[in-house]
């Protein structure tokens, strides 16, 4: 299925004759710790933020496999990051060891990754140049020759097998390192329906399909059905199909996971009348 997406070019900078989100209300349910940027920008460009965040971002329940794989990464010919989350969870551990070996080939699933990367002083690392997905990393040629090498997947627990799975099938030895795990948070739902009832809340930004599913699930009837009638920008066709899947009326892709191309979706939103904004009841 093929979702209405926005290119950052509708982001105008602050300040300097930009548009508004003329009094949008904006569900954002980002981890708390990664929202502040884009909710300081909605605010700053007449929105209104919910903040609502829809997943907790906690320790994982053993670090020893994941420290025992750090203390030998120059065992390893290649590290994957899958997540800003990955690797700010990580680098702490992996610089007390003295940091990464020479010879380690760093990989990113996507720019936010890469961007954590470069804030922790990796500035080289391989990412695909679209689509930031584990598909598009397995389809870089890197990736089709790995037989025999070691590699390690740094994740939180439980995530997507694909990776793992499709090189091992190509010959390489892979790890995980678990370095933090995804957790439900608690949700006054009452309070939400209430805002919802009022028309206080035209749109629902959603960074991950798990991040969707817990609102989905901590809403309840009334609000979900709130939510299917709600444009959703998701970050990835992924989580959009995850939206359509659960009945929402109004999945919206933005081009990347960034705070910009979110901006850029949100302006694109409230500039595009053939697009629901605002009370939908």
């Amino acid at each position: 299925m093929v979702y209405p997406s926005f290119p950052s070019t509708c982001l105008p900078p602050v300040g300097e004759g930009s548009e508004s989100l003329n009094g949008l209300g904006v569900l954002v349910t980002r981890p708390e710790h990664q929202a502040g940027p884009l909710c300081q920008w909605i605010e700053q460009h007449g929105g209104v933020v919910i903040r609502c965040p829809a997943l907790v971002i906690g320790e994982p329940r053993d670090w020893t496999p994941a420290l025992a794989i750090f203390d030998r990464l120059a065992d390893y010919n290649l590290a994957i990051f899958t997540s800003a989350n990955a690797v700010d969870r990580a680098m702490p551990p992996i610089r007390e060891r003295g940091g990464f070996p020479s010879g380690l080939e760093i990989a990113a699933i996507g720019p936010a990754t890469a961007r954590a990367l470069a804030r922790h002083g990796v500035d080289l690392c391989l990412q695909p140049e679209q689509g930031f997905t584990s598909e598009a990393l397995l389809a870089l040629p890197r990736f089709q020759r790995v037989t025999s090498q070691a590699i390690v997947i740094v994740r939180g627990e439980g995530g997507r097998e694909l990776l793992a799975e499709t090189l091992t099938a190509r010959g390489a030895r892979v790890e995980h390192a678990e370095v933090y795990r995804r957790e439900r948070p608690a949700l006054d739902a009452a309070a939400l329906l209430e805002r919802w009832r009022r028309g206080e809340i035209g749109a629902v930004i959603v960074t991950s399909s798990e991040s969707l599913s817990n609102l989905f699930d901590l809403l309840g009837v009334a609000g979900q059905d709130y939510l299917r009638q709600t444009p959703v920008i998701a970050v990835s066709a992924r989580t959009a199909q995850t939206a359509a899947n659960f009945g929402c009326h109004h999945p919206l892709l933005a081009r990347e996971a960034s705070d910009a191309a979110i901006a850029a979706a949100l302006l694109c939103l409230v500039a595009n009348p053939s697009l629901p904004v605002g009370n939908t009841t």
